[in-house]
């Protein structure tokens, strides 16, 4: 009834499933952790409690998407195992210590300073809890910085020598780690954690704003999320197009896949906007192009030549129709993005930052935008790599385990079930904390957890002397 094939379709079905669930909250950890450690600095510079209202409230948010993220993180490890053995097999010498290192300097730091983070700030001194802050912010950075030059060798390997039974065997670690593609994969990742940050703290914001709540806090936040916006996405941009280069001097095949580039163009090829990729006779069907543009873009000539997928073999090319529309959900909602942000410069110098409810509307509905482009920038890498694991090396097809299709495909559906009950419960608990605006005098994390307790009489309030009124109604 099944096949190898089939197998191997579930594996890579259940391993995306996976992997995408999860990049959604390191993308708002990475970011909302470098939000926090800037809210304290500006309280500890400032001394404005604003600030610190601020940051006990979106604190909370971030333990809770933190916890996720560790819990998601981990099935990904087991999954090298059960699902890709040969991977795990062949590549393990490489990608095996770089998650390593991944644990032992990013993860172990963050484990370390998280709860100093959370529940420390009336416990240790200020300068003590702030270098807490900074540490798990660097922590999320570090762990980027591991995790992606890890993928990044999978892109553009080097730096390691072919053993006897295949294995990749490292040779050069600096060459390993700085391979060609990860300079601009990880500002270009991490850039776009900032972003979708930003996009969430200015969709809260907006959200309280349209429902009249703008206080000093809310209003603080919303200002905030769209300077963000304004001056990254900006760079966003930039940093995207010289990824691309690089891409396309690397990766050509997947270059061609993401502009459709079915025929070669030998006097300049066209940017295809739109189209319907044609696999079977290697077409782009009801083309929408202008001309020229396509070389502008990559080669900054018009007139420069371009290779298409009519040079490459059909069993060498990667699925066009997932990467030509990946890609385009990535840069529309790029571009909506920057639009944003000059949408906030305008209502800044008009004076209507706070009042201008189509901006609040604007950005409430970009709220979800940030995970929806990093994971479309996900798929637009991986998917284009095919049909290789370790491009040009290792194929998909050959780093499978062999497991019978109904094994994995069982694997799969309690994936989805149970990712969907678990980690929607989180997120369900997290939109709720965003629904109430922050407020003067915002209780810390520590607080927030002991009041239920406390209410339920599980835990007895402060200790009362005769005459005090401490813990009175």
């Amino acid at each position: 009834m099944f096949d190898n094939a089939d197998a191997l379709l579930l594996a890579r079905l259940q391993f995306a499933f996976t992997v995408s669930f999860h990049f959604l909250f390191p993308a708002f950890t990475i970011g909302l952790a470098s939000y926090l450690a800037v809210l304290e600095a500006m309280w500890l510079k400032t001394g404005k409690a604003l600030y610190l209202d601020l940051f006990r409230y979106w604190v909370k948010i971030f333990a809770v998407n933190f916890a996720m993220g560790v819990v998601s993180g981990i099935v990904l490890s087991y999954q090298f195992g059960t699902n890709w053995a040969v991977f795990s097999d062949k590549a393990g010498p490489v990608v095996g210590p770089l998650l390593a290192y991944e644990v032992l300097t990013a993860f172990f730091l963050e484990a370390g300073f998280l709860g100093v983070m959370l529940f420390g700030m009336n416990k240790v001194g200020r300068g003590l809890h702030f270098t807490a802050t900074l540490m798990v912010a660097l922590g999320t950075l570090l762990s980027s910085f591991w995790i992606l030059a890890a993928n990044s060798w999978m892109q553009t390997p080097q730096g390691h020598s072919i053993g006897a039974n295949g294995q990749f065997i490292p040779a050069n670690w600096l060459e390993i780690i700085f391979n060609p593609s990860f300079p601009w994969r990880l500002m270009h990742t991490v850039t776009g954690a900032y972003l979708t940050t930003a996009l969430v703290v200015g969709g809260v914001g907006g959200w309280h704003l349209l429902r009249g709540n703008g206080t000093p806090q809310v209003r603080k936040m919303f200002s905030m999320a769209m300077w963000m916006a304004a001056l990254v996405a900006p760079v966003q941009v930039f940093l995207g197009d010289q990824h691309g280069l690089n891409t396309l001097e690397h990766q050509p095949v997947k270059i061609m896949a993401i502009e459709g580039h079915y025929e070669s163009h030998p006097d300049g090829a066209p940017l295809y906007l739109f189209g319907i990729p044609n696999d079977s006779e290697q077409r782009l069907d009801h083309a929408l192009a202008i001309p020229k543009v396509g070389s502008l873009i990559l080669k900054h000539d018009p007139n420069a030549p371009m290779a298409g997928l009519d040079t490459v073999p059909d069993a060498e090319q990667p699925p066009v129709a997932i990467v030509f529309w990946s890609f385009r959900i990535m840069v529309g909602l790029g571009l909506l993005m920057f639009t944003l942000g000059l949408a906030s410069l305008w209502a800044r110098w008009r004076g209507t930052l706070y009042d201008w409810r189509g901006l609040h509307r604007f950005a409430l509905a970009m709220t979800p935008a940030g995970f929806v482009a990093v994971i479309a920038g996900w798929v637009t890498t991986e998917v284009g790599r095919q049909p290789y694991l370790v491009y040009g090396l290792l194929r998909t097809a050959d780093s499978a385990s062999p497991l019978a299709a109904p094994a994995v495909g069982a694997s799969l559906v309690a994936f989805v079930v149970v990712y969907f009950a678990v980690f929607g419960v989180g997120i369900w608990y997290m939109m709720r904390l965003m629904h109430k605006p922050p407020e003067p005098g915002e209780p810390d994390p520590e607080r927030t957890e002991r009041e239920p307790i406390r209410t339920a009489g599980i835990m007895p309030g402060p200790a009362q002397h005769p005459g005090s009124t401490e813990g009175a109604p």
